[in-house]
């Protein structure tokens, strides 16, 4: 995974970056340390860097996406990285896309955290005035100045990445005035939705939760239910079945028993007139 954080400063990028390094595993590479790393390692890029700051200058792009190419092949970016810092610039963000294609790596996403620039301001002169109240010492680049300054900064330098990444349909944006965890779940969402991570992340820690014995046997006990379930509904046709018959014997019976009985009255009731008749001729006969 590789994404780029975008948003003016006190955005909440470092906190979001932070957080996404924790969950995906993935490394924050911030162009300042990437440097200093480079200039101490004493690499041909960083003795070049080191060259140029000493002597009061800025480091030009060429030299930075350098320092971000030998930095983006040790072993801790194999997962993917968040790039801090870098783009600020369209020149630069083509650069890194001419990086990226030559490794040929791709970006996943560009995540703009969007926020209302006054309300920025009002938290800095409420923070600010707090500490004051409290005697605590305020530092000089956070101040209610500095940051407008700054916010002028990224207005006219970086803003145009959105349009540039827009217009590559990378761009995500997310609404930075939200409380820290739901613009957390918000960059994951999105992430998710781009295919930047596989939906079993976001459950790895419910599944590490679960032996996988403890599974196996979980999906055996729910398929005992629906075994049981059809074991029954066969008992019930069975036994309907001998319902059914048991109906007809009784039945059957019943009306053999009734012919046999009927019979059995019939042939009683001829051999009682038989002897009846007899015997009246008998009589008659003796009575002559």
């Amino acid at each position: 995974m590789r994404i780029i954080l975008l948003g003016p400063p006190g955005s909440g990028k470092g906190t979001q970056a932070q957080l996404l390094v924790q969950r995906y595993g993935i490394v924050q590479l911030s162009t300042g340390e990437m440097l200093r790393a480079a200039v101490a390692a004493g690499t041909p890029v960083g003795l070049k860097a080191k060259e140029i700051m000493a002597s009061g200058g800025l480091v030009p792009d060429d030299v930075v996406v350098g320092i971000i190419s030998d930095r983006i092949d040790q072993p801790d970016a194999k997962n993917g990285f968040i790039l801090d810092g870098f783009p600020r610039t369209v020149p630069q963000a083509e650069a890194l896309d001419e990086l990226l294609k030559r490794k040929h790596l791709k970006l996943d996403a560009v995540i703009e955290l969007r926020v209302n620039e006054s309300a920025l301001l009002s938290r800095v002169e409420t923070r600010v005035a707090q500490m004051r109240e409290r005697g605590e010492e305020v530092r000089l680049d956070d101040t209610p100045e500095v940051l407008t300054k700054r916010l002028a900064s990224y207005r006219s330098q970086t803003e145009p990445l959105i349009h540039y990444y827009s217009e590559r349909r990378k761009l995500s944006t997310i609404d930075g005035m939200m409380a820290i965890d739901e613009v957390t779940r918000a960059i994951h969402r999105q992430l998710l939705a781009l295919g930047a991570v596989e939906p079993k992340t976001h459950a790895r820690s419910a599944a590490k939760a679960v032996p996988a014995k403890k599974a196996k046997a979980g999906k055996k006990a729910a398929a005992k239910p629906a075994k049981t379930a059809k074991k029954g509904a066969k008992s019930a046709k069975t036994a309907k079945k001998a319902k059914k018959a048991t109906k007809k014997g009784t039945k059957k019976g019943t009306k053999k028993t009734v012919k046999k009985a009927a019979k059995k009255t019939a042939k009683k009731t001829l051999k009682k007139g038989a002897k009846k008749a007899a015997k009246k001729v008998t009589k008659k006969r003796a009575k002559r």
